[in-house]
């Protein structure tokens, strides 16, 4: 939690504002300690001097608490901020990188930060995209599947990380969820039974979960219900059996 009356620098030591190039900007109230100061330890407050200086970005990017590098990338002139990209911090990288043209940024789709590779994600296209699918970081994958276009998910069938296949399953072309209804967790098996034809979920109506066959009883249709009429389960049983019931009164 931020202490708003701390006025230290990121070194621990008391900001002297006597001592500082910028002590002018106060007189403009475009410098305010323990709220908007380029010394502070704190990075709202570093950043909110940059956005109220932005001029003054340049001469901060050799500086060396990387927040004042990380905040200065945002508002320095874009031609100086090359070097920036092997800066040994992510989040300078980042925002010297979002800044830039891509030919010069899509080296970090292979940056060694998975917090880097999933940032890109966000600055990327499908065919940009398509190198980086095999990420080995599941949260960098989740972020793919999440951006890339439905018809491209499908190498995402099989992905180890579940929530990876969970996206597959809401986002992907409907004609593979049949495959994944085959999914070992019943988490995706339910995704499956919540989107799939009502035509196609007799392949699920013998599903070891109980909630999966309960989505079932409820959606298939109601000539291919009598299955369920002896279900293990409880809820399983009522809903088939007043679906039924509807049925018969409908007819």
């Amino acid at each position: 939690m931020i202490d708003f009356d701390d006025t230290r620098d990121w070194l621990g030591d008391t900001v002297c504002c006597t001592a500082c190039p910028h002590d002018g900007a106060r007189a403009t109230g475009k410098c305010q300690p323990a709220h908007a100061c380029v010394h502070d330890r704190y990075a709202p407050r570093i950043h909110r001097f940059f956005r109220w200086n932005s001029g003054l970005a340049d001469m901060h990017l050799r500086h060396p608490h990387f927040e004042v590098r990380s905040a200065a990338a945002r508002y320095a002139n874009v031609f100086l901020l090359l070097p920036l990209l092997d800066d040994s911090e992510e989040d300078v990288r980042w925002n010297a990188a979002r800044r830039l043209p891509k030919r010069v940024t899509l080296r970090f789709r292979d940056d060694p930060d998975p917090e880097m590779r999933r940032r890109m994600v966000s600055l990327l296209d499908d065919a940009e995209l398509i190198p980086m699918m095999g990420d080995p970081d599941y949260s960098v994958r989740i972020e793919i599947a999440r951006r890339i276009g439905p018809s491209l998910l499908a190498r995402y069938i099989n992905d180890p990380e579940i929530e990876v296949r969970s996206i597959v399953v809401k986002r992907g072309l409907g004609h593979w969820l049949p495959r994944l209804a085959l999914d070992t967790r019943p988490e995706i098996r339910l995704e499956v039974a919540k989107r799939m034809a009502p035509g196609l979920l007799n392949c699920l109506k013998r599903d070891p979960d109980w909630r999966v066959r309960f989505e079932v009883a409820s959606r298939i249709p109601a000539n291919q219900l009598a299955i369920f009429f002896d279900d293990e389960d409880s809820f399983v049983r009522e809903a088939a059996e007043q679906r039924g019931q509807l049925s018969k009164e409908a007819n």
